[in-house]
């Protein structure tokens, strides 16, 4: 089982619904546009950049995802493809376009930008989105606080919100790499919102709180609901910023 496919990701798709416009925006993508969504989800991004009339390719890891990128309106038009994004099966510079909502990021770097230069075009467009480590994260900031750092991968996803890095993966393959820093706001009802989206919703959290003894679960939520309560509005609602970025470039 994928942990893209624990929770209800459709939660966490809606939020930064309007990340993937974006990021479709920023690679112009419009009428006879071959172009591919890798780690593609609910299909956010595969779907707006056919409503513009696009011939998309919409990629992800997830079948569960897919069916449900599927049956949304519009989803008829789409190629739905189950693979991993870096190793997708696709034809070599098949699409003049690949994007990529909060996926890739997600992917051992290598081998995604080695896949995104195999699927371009020459001069094809790059398109997609990170997360940018912040100082205050509600999301991460208690799960460090009650399991401790996490021992040091060879990758992280956000990583990409780091410049040097961008370039470093980028530059021998693409050009024009621009990176654009941007903010969302993460918005609740309330308290208890919020600390259902991390137990029930969001598939990292809910995968992370499964491996926990009952002692230790207990004392994540209560830290979670603690971070949350500081932000924490007089009317009861919870809003943080998320810092993000939408990258762009050229395949060369």
């Amino acid at each position: 089982m994928s942990t893209w496919s624990v929770g209800r990701y459709e939660a966490v798709a809606e939020f930064i619904a309007p990340i993937a416009t974006e990021v479709v925006s920023a690679v112009s993508a419009g009428p006879g546009t071959a172009l591919v969504d890798l780690a593609c989800g609910t299909g956010n991004a595969s779907l707006h950049a056919a409503a513009l009339g696009a011939q998309v390719t919409g990629v992800d890891i997830t079948p569960e995802l897919l069916a449900i990128a599927a049956a949304k309106p519009g989803g008829d038009v789409v190629e739905w493809v189950a693979a991993d994004a870096s190793a997708t099966g696709l034809p070599d510079a098949a699409f003049d376009t690949a994007v990529s909502n909060m996926g890739i990021i997600f992917v051992e770097p290598a081998a995604m930008v080695a896949e995104l230069g195999r699927l371009l075009k020459p001069g094809g467009a790059l398109g997609f989105s990170t997360w940018v480590k912040a100082v205050d994260n509600p999301f991460f900031t208690p799960v460090i606080e009650v399991l401790g750092q996490p021992e040091p991968g060879p990758y992280s996803p956000d990583q990409w919100g780091l410049p040097e890095l961008v370039h470093q993966r980028l530059d021998a393959d693409f050009t024009d790499v621009t990176i654009e820093n941007r903010v969302l706001i993460w918005q609740f009802g309330s308290v208890a919102d919020a600390v259902r989206f991390v137990t029930d919703e969001s598939p990292m959290h809910v995968t992370t709180l499964t491996y926990l003894d009952d002692a230790t679960r207990a004392r994540l939520v209560d830290a979670f609901a603690a971070a949350f309560t500081a932000h924490e509005s007089s009317d009861g609602t919870v809003a943080f910023d998320a810092p993000y970025a939408v990258i762009t470039a050229q395949r060369r």
